[in-house]
């Protein structure tokens, strides 16, 4: 879990931006913004697991 989820977070911002910039272009600004959304949601859903991750490891090493 070192730096690799790093890269996937930058990955998935990269490719959301791309794909938002093209569907910007092609007119479908709604379809653009649901898109962002998608990619900021499942950044999200990454982080939270990692935090839940961090308090299980906490509590297993303060014995709560």
């Amino acid at each position: 879990m070192g730096i690799e989820i790093i890269f996937k977070i930058a990955a998935i911002g990269l490719l959301t931006a791309v794909i938002g910039q093209i569907l910007k272009q092609m007119g479908k600004d709604e379809i653009a913004t649901f898109a962002t959304l998608a990619g900021l949601i499942i950044v999200l859903i990454m982080v939270l697991n990692l935090i839940g991750d961090l308090f299980t490891t906490l509590r297993t090493i303060f014995n709560f």
